[in-house]
C-alpha cells in the first residue's frame, strides 16, 4: 500500500504531486483535512501571509457547515464538540461568532499538525508553518502555497479536494463497510453514484475524482487537462477498453472505475484520436499504475476497483492482460499517440 503512495510522490516530484498526496492518500477519521485544504486555497489568493486561527476559522467552519447540510456524519467518532457546533449554527441555535470561537478552541486540535503527514511521515515541503509561540495561535503561509496558485492546475485543486471529500463522507454517511460500497458510473452525466437500499445517491464528478490521480495530465499524451466546464481543453472521460465491446464482454463491467481515464479531447476524439481502438500495450502498464494509485488511497473507489479487478496486485495485472487480449482479438487494431510532455506517472 505504501509503495503506491511513494511511487505517486516520487515519479514526478512537484508541488502539485505533494499537494495531491495530502488530499488523495491516507486514512481519514474526520474531514478536517479537506476543510483546511479548501481554506488554504481560498486564503492564498489574498496574498496575506500570517493567518490567525480566528481568521482561518471563518472559511474552515464555513466548508464544514456546508458539508454537514448534506452529509451530517463528518467523522468516524461518535462525538465532536466542534461538529456539534457546526450543526447548531446551521440550525440557527448559535451565532456566527460563537461558531468561530468554538472552531478556534476545538476545530484545529489535530489537523494543523497532521495536514502534511502522508503515510506516517511528513512530505518534504510545507504549505504553511505552525506558529504558536509566545501565546500566538496562527499559521504562516509559505512560498509553496503561493507557487501552487501559479501552476496550470490551480483551478483543479478545489474540485479535486471536493470530490475526494464527497467520496469519503459517502462511506461514513451510508454506514456501509468500504468492501460493500459499490461506486458506479453514469455515462450520460459523468457522475459516480452509489445505490443504497435501491436509492441512487450521486456522489461526485468523475473528472474531479480521477484527475488528481493522473496529476492533471491527459492519460495518453500527458498534455495538461482541466476539469472545469469553462475551458476549451476540458477533459473527456474515456473508456480505456472501448465501450463498444460491452455487448461482447457481458461478464466485465467496462463502465467500471478501473476502465475510466481522463484524456484531452484530441486524444479521445480528435483527428487521429483513439475512438474505438485498443490502446497500445504501454498504456496498459500505465492503466495498472493509475489503478494502483487509486487503490493506495482509502475511499470507496479503492474497494470498487479491487472487487472489479482482483484482490491482489498480481490478480489485477492478470485481469487487465486478459481483457486486453480479448479486446485486441475483437477489434484488431491498436492505437497510440506521441507524448507532448514528459511522463508523470
Amino acid at each position: 500500500m505504501a509503495d503506491g503512495i511513494e511511487v505517486f510522490k516520487e515519479q514526478y516530484p512537484s508541488l502539485e504531486s505533494y499537494w495531491r498526496s495530502i488530499i488523495l492518500f491516507g486514512r481519514n477519521v474526520a474531514s478536517y483535512k479537506f476543510a483546511l485544504a479548501e481554506s488554504l486555497l481560498e486564503l492564498a489568493p489574498t496574498g496575506k501571509t500570517i493567518i490567525t486561527l480566528d481568521e482561518l476559522a471563518v472559511p474552515f467552519s464555513k466548508y464544514l457547515c456546508q458539508h454537514i447540510e448534506n452529509s451530517p456524519k463528518q467523522a468516524t467518532s461518535q462525538k465532536s464538540q466542534f461538529l456539534d457546533a457546526c450543526k447548531q449554527y446551521n440550525d440557527g441555535l448559535i451565532s456566527h461568532q460563537k461558531l468561530i470561537d468554538i472552531t478556534v478552541a476545538k476545530g484545529f486540535n489535530n489537523v494543523i499538525d497532521a495536514f502534511h503527514v502522508v503515510n506516517r511521515g511528513n512530505i518534504p515541503v510545507e504549505f504553511y508553518k505552525k506558529d504558536y509561540a509566545n501565546g500566538k495561535k496562527r499559521i504562516i503561509l509559505t512560498d509553496e502555497i503561493y507557487k501552487l496558485q501559479e501552476t496550470p492546475f490551480a483551478d483543479n485543486f478545489a474540485l479535486e479536494t471536493e470530490s475526494r471529500w464527497n467520496l469519503v463522507e459517502t462511506a461514513w454517511e451510508l454506514n456501509i463497510s468500504r468492501n460493500l460500497l459499490n461506486v458506479r458510473y453514469d455515462e450520460e452525466s459523468k457522475i459516480f453514484f452509489v445505490d443504497s437500499n435501491f436509492k441512487r445517491k450521486d456522489v461526485t464528478s468523475a473528472r474531479g475524482a480521477l484527475n488528481g490521480y493522473q496529476k492533471g495530465k491527459c492519460f495518453y499524451c500527458f498534455d495538461d487537462i482541466t476539469v472545469s466546464g469553462d475551458d476549451t481543453n476540458t477533459c473527456d472521460v474515456d473508456h480505456f477498453f472501448p465501450h463498444t465491446l460491452q455487448h461482447l464482454f457481458p461478464d466485465i463491467n467496462l463502465d467500471g472505475v478501473w476502465n475510466l481515464v481522463l484524456t484531452c479531447p484530441a486524444c479521445n476524439r480528435g483527428e487521429g484520436g483513439k475512438f474505438a481502438r485498443v490502446p497500445a500495450t504501454k498504456y496498459l502498464t500505465r492503466l495498472h499504475k493509475r489503478n494502483e494509485f487509486l487503490i493506495s488511497s482509502h475511499h470507496p473507489l479503492r474497494e470498487t476497483i479491487i472487487r472489479q479487478t482482483g484482490a491482489t496486485e498480481q490478480e489485477r495485472r492478470a485481469f487487465l492482460a486478459s481483457v486486453d487480449q480479448r479486446a485486441i482479438d475483437a477489434l484488431v487494431h491498436r492505437w497510440e499517440t506521441p507524448e507532448v510532455a514528459p511522463a508523470t506517472f
